[in-house]
């Protein structure tokens, strides 16, 4: 069963489940797309409850908690979105990893004296960046906490409370290491399925943006081992099944493999996880119903160092979207080589004005993109 929901459904996700003939739920989404008659009414959908469930976004959790409220489905979403539910659960895996929560109404009054600074502090119910605040000391503690308020009022306009929310925050340790993610899925004896692997760089320390991630040839094969590994041992700690998922973690200097936050029912937001068909032939959601697994071997045999990836050009959050007048996507464009894909976004709705698919043989080309001030594209006038 497929569940589409805003903010974005790509194209090829729609020509997939035609393609298929996968169910899909009716409601406003699925309309603009499918005729009413080819739908499955909300009032059937409990005919579906052993089915596999997938959506192109979290905004759709509130219809599988609504509908199947006591179920393993449920269960497992809530154990994802969660942050500190989820640490509890694999902590037998990861004993020493610090980590608290505490509540809004509380945190002015937090006791920092429990921490050992470098810290993360974020909504224990989070999305993309939203609310992540990097804190280094003391002074940036309470720097955060002056801006805490201002910041929260800017989600809840953004994201319903399934998908972000600031009442409760997980306060975390500070993994230092790359950060990857990764697009997977756990079969009916927990095991898991990786369906793409990306490196996620930053511009800075500072840096919790998701402007740019790429894949490669070179990730694949270094990854795909070590990660499954550790994916089949939460698979177990959790009992996860039938489960796909998109999933940040780091890898530490030494080696050790820290995961971040596991993200339910869909692979990479926002229809991006699609980049894995331009960069390997892989149609994720086609291997997630037939419950396929990619012969990465097969696959990567004859592929070279490219590296694929995709880029959210965000409009930034002290813009004010009234005023834009139009985006200069050409001259921003000049800074992607050999674009695959360009998905043009509704700005005045949405926090980017585009997402490209884009193929390089450059890290340069992606450590340029990094540190673009995205106002250079942006045209404003009086409002």
């Amino acid at each position: 069963m497929v569940i589409l929901e805003k903010p974005y459904v790509s194209d090829f996700l729609i020509e997939t489940i035609k393609n298929n003939n996968f169910p899909v739920l009716d409601n406003e989404i699925s309309r603009k797309y499918f005729s009413k008659d080819c739908l499955i009414s909300l009032e059937k959908l409990s005919c579906f409850k052993d089915e596999m469930f997938y959506s192109n976004s979290e905004n759709s959790i509130d219809i599988i908690n609504t509908n199947f409220k006591d179920s393993n489905l449920s269960s497992m979403i809530e154990l994802s979105k969660n942050k500190v539910l989820f640490r509890d659960k694999i902590k037998k895996l990861f004993p020493n990893y610090f980590y608290d929560t505490v509540g809004l109404s509380k945190i002015k009054n937090y006791d920092i004296k429990k921490l050992k600074f470098p810290v993360i502090l974020k909504p224990n119910v989070g999305f993309l960046s939203f609310g992540v605040y990097p804190v280094k000391s003391e002074k940036e503690w309470f720097e955060v906490l002056n801006k805490l308020d201002d910041d929260i009022e800017k989600f809840k306009d953004i994201f319903p409370k399934d998908v972000v929310d600031t009442d409760n925050f997980i306060i975390e340790e500070m993994i230092e290491g790359d950060e990857y993610a990764l697009d997977a899925y756990f079969d009916n004896e927990s095991q898991a399925t990786i369906l793409n692997i990306f490196h996620h760089p930053f511009f800075d320390e500072n840096d919790v943006s998701d402007r740019v991630y790429y894949c490669s040839k070179e990730i694949l094969e270094k990854y795909i081992e070590p990660f499954n590994n550790l994916l089949n041992k939460i698979g177990k700690e959790a009992n996860y099944k039938n489960f796909p998922f998109h999933l940040e973690l780091r890898v530490k200097k030494d080696g050790q493999i820290i995961p971040i936050e596991m993200n339910p029912m869909r692979f990479c937001g926002w229809c991006i996880t699609d980049i894995a068909y331009w960069a390997w032939g892989v149609n994720v959601y086609e291997y997630f119903f037939k419950k396929q697994k990619p012969d990465w071997e097969k696959i990567l045999k004859n592929k070279d160092d490219s590296l694929y990836y995709f880029t959210m050009a965000d409009v930034g959050n002290d813009v004010k979207k009234d005023s834009i007048i139009k985006v200069d996507y050409e001259k921003y464009l000049e800074n992607i080589s050999n674009p695959l894909c360009i998905r043009k976004i509704d700005y005045k709705k949405h926090p980017f004005f585009a997402i490209v698919f884009a193929k390089t043989n450059s890290v340069d080309e992606i450590k340029n993109l990094l540190k673009l001030d995205m106002k250079e594209f942006i045209v404003l006038g009086k409002h």
